[in-house]
Parts: structure tokens; C-alpha cells; sequence
């Protein structure tokens, strides 16, 4: 990138590369130089903006979480309509055929990275904890309307959910689970608490 020359939207540029880096390569190959390469710009353009590596994927981490904010509103609004299976499905989907499956072992991955985001995030993986309150929420709402039994757990529920969506999708190497595999384990872990 020739000196003088305005970069739009540097941050997102970088958390972008980032995620491309990640996603094809792993997160052992996630380096200030592969994302600066892949954003097109030179390695100082990161330094500049970041403290340090661990800083900007602490930020790219909490970046990604963020965005599941829609993806929460979303779910809620779905409550009362449809199926309860087939909310449920379609969200954790959407997760985890996401980033969010490669965050997990980049946070486990770093040493570094996992002190910083200890400071804003003082338990838990930050994708898969946020991802477990989206869905407690969610069935807490179906609970409400009825749809699912009153004394349901739906913390545990929840937990139960994203960790076998976690362990369907943890494979990076094969594709995807079918749909309906993936439906029929949502179907057995809320089964016992769906009410007609």
C-alpha cells in the first residue's frame, strides 16, 4: 500500500482478512503477517491501530460476538411461530456454520489472547457463552408462551444444545451434518419439554 494513501474501514478490513485466514488455514496460521497480507496492506497498518496481535484478536473475537446480537434478536422474534425444533435449528446453523466454530480453538489456541479477553469476559468461550444465553432466552420465551413445559431448564437446555452443535460441527475437515441429522438431535434434546 503506497505511503499517503487513506484505508476505508481499516479495522473491518483486518477482522475480515482475519476471519478469511482463519477459516481456510486454522487458527495456527491466524499471524499479523497472514492478515496483513490477506487485507492487502502493510504489517505496520495493524500495529498502528493495535496495541499488539493479542489486542486486535481480542477485538476481532468480541467483533464477531457482537454480531450475533441480530442473530439473538432474530431468534426471539421467532418465538410463537414456527417450531420450536426448527427455530432452534435454523439458528445454531447459522452459528455455527459461521466463524464461531473457528473462534473456539483460536481461543484455546493463544495463551495471550485468552488472558486479554479474561478481562472483559471473565468465564466461558465468548462465541459459545453468548450463544447459550441467545438460546436460553429464546426457549425462555417459548416457556412463557407455553410451548414448553414450565418447569423446563432452560439453561441446561441451552448448554446441552450448543455444546452437541458444537461437537456436530467441530470437524473442519468434512462437511457439514445434514439438516435432518441435525434436526433430529435438536428434536431429542428438547423433546421431553415440548408441550403440542
Amino acid at each position: 500500500m503506497p505511503t499517503g494513501v487513506a484505508i476505508r474501514d481499516v479495522r473491518e478490513q483486518l477482522f475480515d482478512a482475519a476471519e478469511r485466514v482463519l477459516l481456510r488455514d486454522g487458527p495456527s496460521a491466524l499471524t499479523s503477517r497472514a492478515v496483513t497480507t490477506e487485507a492487502g496492506v502493510a504489517k505496520g497498518v495493524l500495529h498502528r491501530h493495535f496495541a499488539d496481535f493479542d489486542a486486535f484478536l481480542a477485538e476481532f473475537v468480541l467483533d464477531r460476538v457482537h454480531r450475533m446480537d441480530a442473530q439473538a434478536a432474530a431468534l426471539g422474534d421467532a418465538a410463537g411461530t414456527g417450531t420450536i425444533a426448527g427455530n432452534l435449528t435454523d439458528a445454531l446453523t447459522a452459528l455455527f456454520g459461521s466463524v464461531a466454530v473457528a473462534i473456539v480453538p483460536l481461543v484455546t489456541y493463544r495463551d495471550g489472547l485468552r488472558a486479554r479477553l479474561r478481562k472483559d469476559w471473565p468465564a466461558g468461550v465468548p462465541v459459545l457463552t453468548d450463544a447459550a444465553i441467545m438460546i436460553a432466552s429464546y426457549l425462555a420465551a417459548e416457556r412463557d408462551l407455553g410451548r414448553i413445559a414450565a418447569d423446563a431448564d432452560v439453561e441446561t437446555l441451552a448448554y446441552t444444545l450448543i455444546g452437541t452443535a458444537h461437537l456436530l460441527y467441530a470437524d473442519r475437515d468434512s462437511t457439514p451434518p445434514e439438516a435432518e441429522a441435525f434436526r433430529k438431535v435438536v428434536n431429542t434434546v428438547i423433546g421431553g419439554v415440548v408441550r403440542a
